[in-house]
């Protein structure tokens, strides 16, 4: 049984590493796109968790949404994208 190989573009290994994140070439993109989906699920429900704490103001939450969202860019990729840049 050979194991597939994957090709990570320079571009998307550069923000993954900002996640803590380095895939290696037997690495299915499946497998990474889940862990920064569950990194991205921690940091929204931390954020929410704030603002109902009262520390991130109500009328704020709305924009560092948008901010975590420009962060994780890379989930806006479809699993079947990520196999496609990937291959």
């Amino acid at each position: 049984m050979t194991q597939e190989t994957w090709s990570y573009p320079p571009e998307l290994l550069d923000v993954l590493v900002t996640f803590g994140l380095k895939p290696a070439s037997t690495t299915p993109p499946s497998v990474v796109r889940a862990a920064l989906n569950d990194l991205y699920r921690f940091e929204i429900r931390r954020l929410r968790q704030r603002m109902v704490d009262g520390k991130v103001e109500k009328a704020r939450y709305s924009d560092e949404v948008v901010r975590l969202r420009k962060r994780y860019w890379p989930l806006a990729l479809q699993p079947n994208d990520w196999d496609a840049i990937c291959r």
